[in-house]
């Protein structure tokens, strides 16, 4: 998971359903990453067993390396840790980021969600996360809506610091344009791939044809 400037202005962060069937949605993953640039895949199985998990990272991960993509484990720095995934994502109220790390060591990655706050944005930096999450931008039935992130976040953010930020929350290749243009660094989506109606590799598709579309920052 390079960073964007390395790149182009804006890649995509895939975040896997709320709920799948590993040996199914592996089919759908190869179609999605079949369809243009992705920078990583976020397992997130918020209430799933340990070994449920250990299932799904087995018959995902290897997809995503052979493409080149960072697989980045949900909550659990334990599971991210043993099973070799490319690094982790934790929310406010999971493990903090000091254990995180701990967990997967300093060369994995290690992002964090901050919500609609600079705040907590600036002290992760400084601890030292891989990427910084705003959101929500939008709506989504995936997660009920919390907090609200507006563009003027990321513009700040964008313009002031090094650290990337993903943005997250009901991003859709519809509205997905005045994100991009504000400065975020990767858009995190779920529904917005894979119920597309066209398909996941058209979404993927057509997001990449709106990153490249919009001149870098």
């Amino acid at each position: 998971m390079a960073d964007a400037d390395q790149q182009q202005s804006t890649r995509l962060y895939l975040i896997t359903p709320p709920a799948f069937d590993p040996a199914v949605f592996a089919r759908e993953l190869e179609a999605a990453l079949g369809g243009g640039d992705v920078a990583c895949l976020q397992l997130r199985m918020k209430d799933a067993s340990d070994d449920v998990i250990r299932r799904a990272v087995r018959a995902l991960m290897p997809i995503c390396r052979a493409k080149d993509v960072a697989f980045i484990v949900n909550d659990r720095p334990d599971l991210a840790a043993e099973l070799g995934a490319d690094g982790v994502h934790v929310g406010q109220e999971d493990a903090d980021y000091a254990s995180a790390r701990a967990a997967v060591g300093s060369a994995a990655i290690v992002g964090v969600t901050c919500h609609n706050s600079k705040h907590l944005a600036y002290e992760a930096a400084e601890r030292g996360a891989d990427y910084v999450a705003f959101g929500q931008f939008f709506p989504t039935p995936t997660k009920p809506l919390t907090y609200r992130a507006d563009l003027e976040l990321l513009r700040d953010w964008s313009m002031s610091m090094t650290v990337p930020c993903v943005a997250i929350g009901g991003i859709t290749v519809e509205n997905c344009r005045p994100i991009v243009e504000a400065g975020a660094d990767f858009l995190a989506v779920v529904t917005g791939v894979w119920n597309f109606p066209a398909g996941p590799a058209e979404a993927v598709r057509r997001f990449n044809d709106i990153f490249a579309a919009v001149p870098a920052a």
